[in-house]
């Protein structure tokens, strides 16, 4: 009975061992089944954060393009709201500009000297197409001259005529580029004196001269231009004989009571009076006879640049004659109206 007993307890205890070691195993294995769950759930939160960081990303994305197609909207009202307006330029007495070079128009805007296009005789327009806003602000029109291939976007120093606006008009003249040609007016005679020497005297061949002044008050000769004074760095006066339609010039001055600045027709046996003009005796041109006779030709003064190597008168010619048949004797320039550009701009 006693063993039998004894062998029941190890049995009981036994048995209680392995009830432990399976209630063991179980919770093991639910810890596991906790961790694996775990772990899964990680994952799965990953993916839907990383979902979710990809859905804002792609409305990022979707705002910043609205935000560009925005932004092309309101260039494109800008653009829209950017109106233009036809601005109207009658011009008058405007030759072609000088070989080489164009015409450029101008509007003063706020100080500032916007151009509006360039343009020749050829093509010369009687509108331009402006900004509305810019023209109405402007005060004042301007055209000047400029290279035909020029890299400066500013505008140059030959600026031949300008004028404000009063109103919707602007009166463009040279007045204030250049001068007021107004009351233009002056003499010359028809005189050889340097193919003469002190002993000689005339020698009776003063139709090969010419010279700008007056004589009839007596000698020596006078100076009588009534012309503006031209600034020197910008301008100079030149006069000219036209030879069958080729100009030849008598020299460059802005000085009217001396010498101007060319004598290579000249004889130089004396050297004359101090006043512009010149003898034509030496050195011809080609296709120019000499000793030229300046009767009966035309006779011209012009407003030149004072940088300018064209051998023909510039656009600006504030008088002009033709030459008569008296010798020695004062004839009269006349105003050259013709040869005075203006326009009339409207806005």
């Amino acid at each position: 009975m006693s063993l039998y007993k004894n062998v029941l307890e190890i049995n009981f205890d036994l048995l209680l061992t392995k009830k432990q070691l399976f209630m063991k195993t179980k919770i093991l294995l639910g810890i596991l089944s906790l961790c694996i769950l775990s772990i899964s759930c990680d994952d799965d939160d990953e993916t839907v954060i990383d979902d979710m960081m990809a859905e804002d990303m792609m409305d990022d994305d979707m705002m910043d393009d609205d935000m560009m197609d925005d932004d092309m909207m309101d260039d494109d009202m800008m653009d829209d709201d950017m109106m233009t307006s036809m601005f109207f330029v009658n011009f008058e007495n405007l030759e072609d500009a000088p070989n080489g070079q164009t015409y450029e128009a101008w509007l003063v805007v706020n100080t500032e000297r916007v151009s509006i296009g360039t343009f020749t005789l050829s093509d010369m327009p009687n509108t331009f197409v402006v900004d509305s806003e810019m023209l109405e602000s402007a005060a004042g029109f301007m055209v000047s001259v400029e290279p035909m291939m020029d890299t400066d976007a500013g505008q140059s120093d030959i600026v031949i005529m300008s004028g404000p606006f009063e109103g919707d008009t602007a009166m463009v003249t040279t007045n204030m580029q250049i001068g007021d040609f107004s009351f233009a007016s002056g003499t010359f005679f028809l005189r050889s004196p340097t193919d003469e020497t002190a002993m000689t005297g005339n020698n009776g061949n003063d139709q090969y001269g010419i010279l700008f002044g007056d004589i009839d008050q007596g000698m020596p000769p006078v100076a009588n231009f009534m012309l503006p004074e031209l600034d020197p760095d910008r301008w100079i006066y030149e006069g000219w004989v036209m030879v069958d339609g080729t100009p030849i010039s008598t020299g460059r001055f802005n000085a009217f009571d001396m010498q101007d600045d060319f004598n290579g027709f000249s004889a130089m046996m004396s050297s004359g009076p101090n006043l512009p003009g010149e003898d034509f005796f030496n050195n011809p041109p080609m296709g120019i006879d000499f000793p030229l006779d300046v009767r009966n030709r035309m006779v011209v003064i012009s407003v030149e640049p004072a940088v300018d190597d064209d051998p023909a008168p510039f656009v600006v010619k504030p008088l002009a004659a033709l030459a008569g048949m008296m010798l020695a004797s004062n004839q009269d320039f006349a105003l050259n109206m013709a040869g005075i550009p203006t326009a009339t701009a409207t806005r």
